[in-house]
């Protein structure tokens, strides 16, 4: 009998022109997939920013009846990855109770004297400097409303601001925190 020679081996052949090899091609794809993953979740080191890195979200079904996301934190999105800002967006929740706009926020913390409030008709601004911690928010809120008949508590970290709503214009306001 005579000695069986060994089967010539496949090789994979590279070929050119207009032809590619679909498995390196996949590869090549999942590479890039993988690292554009790893870029979009890369969160500044601790080492690059001092302070904590905050970032949530408040779900609530509003007057409509549709539902209403609030994002909260200090980390904002860009297109060179998560910015770290230095003041805190803090949590806010904007409700309606009859003839008056409530504005609850959650600035744990401060004292109530860090807290500074300015108000139009139309818009709330919350500003907290501290040494420890900074907040800033600033909303549109969803009726128009009286400066002049803001009423601010602060207690145990909670923010509540209660305006009575109206149908005409009024001017901007600071509004003392009570």
């Amino acid at each position: 009998m005579a000695p069986v020679k060994d089967a010539p081996k496949k090789r994979h052949a590279r070929r050119s022109g207009w032809w590619f090899d679909i498995f390196e091609e996949m590869n090549r794809m999942d590479r890039m997939m993988e690292e554009m993953m790893q870029k979009a979740f890369e969160m500044p080191r601790a080492e690059d920013s001092p302070q904590p890195f905050v970032y949530g979200f408040s779900m609530s079904v509003g007057p409509d009846g549709k539902p209403v996301i609030r994002e909260f934190g200090n980390v904002e999105p860009s297109s060179r990855g998560p910015l770290v800002k230095e003041e805190r967006e803090p949590l806010v929740d904007v409700m309606e109770d009859g003839g008056d706009v409530v504005v609850v926020t959650e600035l744990p913390g401060v004292e109530k004297d860090q807290i500074k409030l300015d108000s139009t008709d139309r818009a709330l601004k919350i500003t907290v400097n501290s040494a420890k911690r900074r907040y800033l928010k600033e909303m549109e809120l969803p009726h128009l409303v009286d400066p002049r008949t803001a009423n601010a508590t602060y207690k145990n970290g909670v923010l509540e601001v209660r305006f009575h709503k109206t149908e005409e214009k009024k001017p901007t306001r600071a509004i003392r925190i009570e």
